[in-house]
């Protein structure tokens, strides 16, 4: 448990220190702590020493994992890949976020739920920036008009971007998928559209966060650097139902 204190302080500093050289304000970057398989005891730890932002990749997760946090303050995104089959419980589950909304399909879906409950919810748009098959996020080219359908969904706000960057040692590379992210969103804002206001990046984890921050990231989310190794690998997370 002490660890997790340790690497809270150490990913804080990390972060502030990406922050001085980009030469960005501190406070314009979330930490959010990437939950997969880390015990509600541990969870607990972590928020004790201020963290506030938690998120999920499975909704089975998020549902085993509820009434042990519901008590502790805390805020819950989702960032997995959602099945419009389980809708019902991310709601139930109190998520404000999810930040995996990657089809229009989806974005209906979500919204008449939301609708016929008299509910309205923070979205992120996901965009798989890296190009690669084993990822979600919707393509790049189609982003805009994406973003448009979703704007007409009353129920639904998008208040920023997400991307799951190239898992890459070349730095270049990965940092091409944040850079394309955030050209993303200036052209989403450029457009005007009522409902919609994405001054949201959620980019960057435990690896790449520095670069992340370097190109505009408002969220990095960090799960092994703060809780350690996982026995599952990230493509269990990732790709739910991609490959089957």
């Amino acid at each position: 448990m002490e660890n997790i204190l340790q690497n809270i302080s150490v990913i804080r500093e990390r972060i502030a220190s990406a922050c001085a050289r980009a030469g960005r304000n501190r406070d314009e970057v979330k930490l959010l702590l990437a939950t997969k398989t880390v015990s509600p005891e541990r969870i607990k730890v972590a928020l004790g020493a201020g963290c506030t932002l938690i998120a999920e990749n499975k909704v089975q997760e998020l549902k085993e994992k509820y009434t042990a946090l519901k008590d502790t303050p805390h805020t819950n995104h989702f960032i997995g890949h959602l099945q419009t089959n389980k809708i019902k419980e991310i709601l139930r589950y109190e998520v404000t976020c999810v930040e995996s909304v990657d089809r229009w399909d989806l974005a209906q879906k979500l919204h008449n739920r939301l609708e016929a409950e008299g509910r309205t919810m923070d979205i992120f748009i996901q965009v798989n920036t890296s190009a690669e098959e084993s990822k979600y996020g919707a393509d790049p080219a189609s982003v805009l008009e994406l973003v448009k359908q979703v704007a007409t969904l009353s129920t639904l706000r998008i208040k920023g971007l997400m991307t799951i960057g190239l898992f890459s040692a070349e730095t270049e590379k990965v940092r091409e998928c944040f850079r394309l992210l955030k050209q993303i969103q200036q052209d989403i804002v450029a457009l005007g559209l009522p409902n919609v206001s994405p001054d949201e990046l959620s980019m960057g984890m435990s690896g790449d966060l520095e670069t992340a921050i370097e190109e505009g990231a408002t969220i990095v989310r960090v799960g092994t650097a703060i809780f350690g190794q996982r026995v599952y690998p990230d493509s269990y997370y990732w790709n739910e139902e991609k490959g089957k």
